[in-house]
């Protein structure tokens, strides 16, 4: 499939975005979805440049070092508002509402730097089944301007859980033919043979609305419990990229310049609590486990970081 991106003045609001997909579940007015092919339409934003306020109170809300190196994780939140547009248009195969992001792995092969002007771009490819419904990966590439225009400098895929959709009995023949996907990047890990994590932080909800003001995210899930109600959770939860964020603040001095950084989402982190943060060194690759303190048989995150 062929991508074809529509250039944009600035990134979107992300919250007018979520709008968007939520009106998308409104029946006559929302979008018609058939999971027939991969979408055709990408979002790209040139010119951007790194807020460093922003840069700031998302380092306060992670735990992460403000530097002239941008964390691994911060150029998520400044592209995901894209991530909702692609799932947003009239070509992807089910409603962004409700989707359950279940990976995301980042790839530089150098820090970014708050002085770089960054040409960013995402589209969305892998349709293909999974056993309670169907699975797609969100691709978002950074590139500076200035530089190798056809190299990213940093790249992530997001995959996202569609529960109980199905593939159209019409879809292309390239996507019905692909495997079904478990979706996991890791086998399960055994709790920790030493029980006594590397840090126990607390995570409650005065924390969380920090991170949804800095990162842009208020999804109802996160800063309303009536809003997390809604959607089948018993209180609200912490965001996933909250998660992925905090573990590489565990790291912080011994991250690789350039690298892969893989996490797994698991349990969802239900507010408030407690996470035991558990690592390990194999040869050149850092190994880590997000747990609930109080009760380690509960996995939230497994991550690997490792050098390019």
């Amino acid at each position: 499939m062929t991508v074809t991106y529509k250039e944009l003045p600035a990134i979107p609001d992300l919250m007018a975005e979520y709008k968007g997909a939520a009106k998308n579940m409104v029946p006559v007015v929302g979008a018609k979805r058939s999971a027939t092919k991969d979408p055709s339409t990408g979002f790209e934003v040139r010119g951007v440049t790194i807020d460093i306020p922003h840069l700031a109170a998302y380092a306060d809300a992670t735990g992460l070092r403000l530097g002239n190196e941008l964390p691994y994780t911060y150029p998520y939140v400044i592209s995901f508002a894209l991530v909702m547009k692609v799932m947003s248009t009239d070509d992807f195969p089910f409603n962004a509402v409700g989707g359950v992001h279940l990976t995301n792995v980042i790839e530089q092969s150098r820090p970014l730097t708050v002085d770089d002007v960054l040409h960013i771009r995402t589209h969305a490819e892998n349709l293909r089944r999974h056993r309670k419904g169907l699975l797609i990966d969100m691709v978002t590439e950074v590139f500076v301007e200035g530089e190798d225009a056809d190299t990213p400098v940093w790249r992530q895929t997001s995959g996202f859980l569609a529960k109980g959709a199905k593939l159209s009995s019409s879809a292309d023949a390239t996507v019905a033919a692909r495997n079904e996907d478990t979706g996991s990047l890791f086998e399960r890990p055994e709790i920790p043979a030493d029980p006594t994590p590397t840090a126990v932080w607390p995570v409650d909800q005065a924390g969380i609305r920090i991170y949804a003001d800095a990162s842009g995210d208020k999804n109802p899930i996160h800063v309303s419990s009536l809003g997390a109600k809604a959607f089948g959770f018993p209180a609200t939860i912490a965001h996933g990229m909250w998660s992925a964020a905090r573990i590489l603040s565990g790291l912080e001095g011994l991250l690789p310049a350039a690298g892969r950084y893989s996490v797994e989402f698991a349990k969802p982190i239900v507010l408030p609590t407690k996470v035991a943060y558990f690592t390990e060194k194999d040869g050149d690759t850092w190994k880590i486990q997000l747990r609930k303190a109080s009760k380690l048989e509960t996995l939230h995150a497994v991550a690997e970081v490792t050098p390019a």
